[in-house]
């Protein structure tokens, strides 16, 4: 059921990122149930858990503004158009599951995310995904309510992490060599 659950959410990742191409290329008719149901059909002896594609697909589908408004604060260097293509259907594949699908444990949906992230992203890709997603993980168990508010009235900062102080140098012990002194 896991590597289903895996391939499923490479055909969810698919199925999004080809969305995500011909929105920006502003295709009138692009149909989100037609491109989902062609990639069922490729897979169709593999997958037997439709329905959690689909919900997936859906889900990310319907809360993308939000999820990205999730995305924005947490990874202020990198405004959400400019993040790769990919990564960013990574990472609100991610999100959704972190933050909206009740049946993933987070762990699991961050290791997946980093998966998909390692054999379709860059050389960073991974990485990136892992520390964005690790990041919403943290806010979300923090104060999940103050998220919520915050993300919707669009004042939501990125967790506060620790920065550890430098360490000093060691002080470099004075050695002596104790002289020999011969006796006549």
């Amino acid at each position: 059921m896991a590597s289903n659950r895996h391939l499923g959410r490479i055909v969810a990742l698919q199925t999004l990122y080809e969305q995500d191409f011909r929105r920006d290329v502003e295709d009138k008719s692009f149909s989100l149930t037609e491109v989902l149901n062609r990639n069922f059909e490729r897979y169709s002896d593999t997958i037997d858990d439709l329905s959690f594609v689909e919900d997936l697909v859906t889900g990310v589908d319907r809360k993308a503004n939000e999820i990205d408004d999730i995305i924005r604060p947490v990874a202020p260097e990198w405004p959400i158009e400019q993040i790769a293509r990919i990564d960013r259907v990574i990472l609100r594949m991610g999100v959704f599951e972190l933050l909206f699908d009740k049946k993933v444990p987070p762990k699991v949906a961050i290791n997946e995310a980093v998966e998909l992230a390692k054999a379709f992203g860059g050389d960073n890709s991974s990485k990136f995904v892992n520390g964005v997603l690790g990041t919403v993980l943290r806010n979300k168990e923090g104060s999940p309510a103050k998220l919520s508010s915050k993300v919707q009235e669009g004042k939501a900062k990125p967790a506060k992490t620790k920065k550890s102080k430098p360490k000093p140098k060691a002080k470099a012990k004075k050695t002596t060599k104790a002289k020999s002194v011969k006796k006549e």
